[in-house]
């Protein structure tokens, strides 16, 4: 496995991309460190079934070590003490990924700043970049002390595209588009000692709070493009996994350092594909389908 004897934590890896994430890497072989709120004795205010425990479980049974640890990343201490734990059982960190979100029940769609809940749109700038912040300021020290690591910026977005595009709000635009500058600004700091930092998005995400929204599973999602039909563009949370592990078994990683990247751009660098064995490159196909108005048609996009 490409991945054997590599420790990794997936901050945020309870659902969605993180979970896929985690699942990727622990089916290349590496011990995975899988942080969220919500366990099997407690939920976080999402209130959904989905835990660290249940997604530690599947990257052991990819081929993986999942070791599930109940984190709030905006508490300093349980980072601190995650990271002294990592250090005391493995001695190393050679991967991190900030996939810390939480924000999908705060954000309004198409709302000024002077419409948007202020509380709601505050606690998700926290959640967005507060978490980050403090992940990195405790989890990077460990992964620079032997050179290589890799640190990927999870966000919604490319920085070419977010920097064209209103994306919902002042708050969610915000949020995504600093995540993409933080990747940029650990990237200076992280070459001096021989590490990768890369921001990374997912394109249109077929998440579980996503299938649930409308109305569908992973087995019958395409039924949703008759209501939604640019959905034909969406993909797995596996997807952006595999191009997390594709960047951690890449000797050369370094080339990508501080830039802004997308699973279904690196799968054509890297070859890898969704499980359905296709490639959807949805920040090519947003631009130039839907957001130019043409009939939904992933032709020569996946």
């Amino acid at each position: 496995m490409m991945l054997q004897g590599k420790v990794a934590l997936v901050a945020g890896g309870t659902r969605g991309a993180g979970r896929g994430i985690a699942v990727e890497l622990g089916a290349a072989g590496a011990t995975v460190y899988v942080t969220g709120r919500s366990t099997r004795a407690q939920q976080s205010e999402y209130a959904r079934p989905e835990t660290i425990e249940e997604t530690a479980e599947l990257v052991t049974a990819n081929g993986g070590n999942g070791i599930a640890v109940q984190v709030d990343h905006l508490v300093a201490d349980d980072v601190r003490g995650l990271v002294e734990r990592i250090r005391k059982e493995q001695g190393r960190l050679d991967i991190l990924v900030n996939d810390i979100w939480g924000g999908e029940k705060l954000f309004e769609w198409d709302k000024s700043v002077w419409e948007h809940n202020l509380d709601n749109g505050l606690r998700m700038l926290r959640l967005a970049i507060d978490t980050h912040l403090i992940t990195a300021h405790h989890a990077l020290p460990l992964m620079i002390e032997q050179p290589g690591g890799l640190l990927v910026e999870v966000t919604d977005g490319t920085a070419e595209y977010n920097a064209e595009h209103y994306r919902l709000s002042p708050f969610y635009d915000l949020a995504k588009v600093a995540v993409n500058r933080m990747a940029w600004a650990h990237a200076k700091d992280l070459s001096k000692h021989g590490a990768t930092s890369v921001s990374l998005t997912p394109g249109w995400l077929r998440s579980e709070m996503m299938l649930e929204a409308f109305g569908v599973r992973e087995v019958n999602w395409r039924d949703a493009t008759a209501k939604v039909p640019h959905f034909i563009i969406s993909e797995t949370p596996r997807f952006i996994g595999r191009a997390v592990a594709a960047l951690a078994a890449d000797t050369d990683r370094s080339r990508w350092n501080g830039q802004s990247l997308s699973s279904g751009g690196l799968a054509q660098v890297y070859g890898f594909t969704d499980l359905d064995g296709s490639r959807p490159d949805a920040w090519r196909y947003l631009p130039e389908v839907q957001d130019a108005g043409k009939p939904a048609d992933a032709t020569g996009y996946r």
